[in-house]
C-alpha cells in the first residue's frame, strides 16, 4: 500500500478576501471580463451519482476561479446537455470541451461523452486534447487520464478533486496529483451516492483532504480565493 499522509476535514469558514470583485453571471446574465488567465487549475472527477453532485459543488462558484476541468462519467451526446443545463444554472460558463480550448477562469469545461480529455501547457496558461483513445479503467472519458496529465503539467499549481462514483477511476491519478504537490479532496462516505472512486483514493493516501459535499464547494471557492 501506498505511504499515507494525514487525512483531515478542515473548515473553510474565515476571511479570505477574493481578488476581483466577484459578478453573478449565467446564461441569463451577460458575462463580464474574467481575470486574466493564471496558471492554477482545478480538475473533478466523479460517475455514479456525479451529476447532482457536480451542480451542487459548482453552481455557487465564482467567476473568479481558475480554470476548471471535470470528467463525469456519461455517455457520449449527454455531456452536452449536461454541460447546457449546468450552463443554466451556474455562475461560472460550463461548456463541453472541444479539442484546444483553452482552461480559463470562470469557465468549467466538462469532457465530451466517449473521449478522452487531458491538459498540457500553453504558454502561460492550459489546454485541452480531446482525443479518441481506448477506455482507461473502462471509461472513456476517464478521471485517471485526466488526473495524470493534472499532475504532469501542472504539479502543485492544481487542486484535484475525487466525488461519488463507482470503481476506482481516478484514484490512481488523485495520487499522481497528490505526489506531484497539488491539494487534493476527496468526497466522504456519508455525503456519496456510491463511495467507490472516493474510498479507493483515501485506501492510496491520494486525499489531503475528505469533506462532505456540502463542503466541497466552499473548499474549492478558498483554493481559488487563497491564491493555492
Amino acid at each position: 500500500m501506498d505511504d499515507h499522509r494525514p487525512i483531515r476535514a478542515v473548515s473553510t469558514d474565515g476571511p479570505s478576501a477574493a481578488r476581483t470583485n466577484p459578478v453573478q453571471a449565467g446564461n441569463a446574465h451577460a458575462r463580464e471580463a474574467r481575470p486574466e488567465v493564471g496558471d492554477r487549475i482545478i480538475a473533478i472527477g466523479t460517475s455514479t451519482g456525479g451529476t447532482q453532485a457536480l451542480e451542487a459543488v459548482l453552481r455557487n462558484l465564482p467567476l473568479t476561479m481558475p480554470g476548471i476541468v471535470v470528467v463525469q462519467h456519461m455517455p457520449e451526446k449527454f455531456t452536452a446537455l449536461f454541460s447546457q443545463r449546468l450552463n443554466q444554472l451556474c455562475k461560472l460558463e460550463v461548456l463541453e470541451a472541444e479539442d484546444g480550448m483553452s482552461v480559463r477562469p470562470g469557465c468549467a469545461l466538462i469532457a465530451p461523452g466517449g473521449r478522452q480529455m487531458s491538459v498540457r501547457r500553453s504558454g502561460t496558461h492550459y489546454v485541452v486534447e480531446v482525443r479518441d483513445g481506448p477506455p482507461v479503467n473502462r471509461h472513456r472519458p476517464s478521471v485517471d487520464v485526466l488526473f495524470n496529465s493534472v499532475a504532469k503539467y501542472a504539479g502543485r499549481r492544481a487542486l484535484g478533486v475525487i466525488m461519488t462514483g463507482m470503481g476506482d477511476d481516478g484514484a490512481r491519478g488523485l495520487r499522481e496529483m497528490f505526489d506531484a504537490g497539488a491539494q487534493t479532496i476527496a468526497q466522504d462516505e456519508a455525503s456519496c451516492v456510491v463511495f467507490g472512486m472516493p474510498k479507493e483514493a483515501i485506501r492510496r493516501g491520494a486525499a489531503g483532504r475528505v469533506l462532505p459535499l456540502d463542503a466541497i464547494g466552499p473548499a474549492i471557492e478558498h483554493y481559488g480565493r487563497s491564491g493555492g
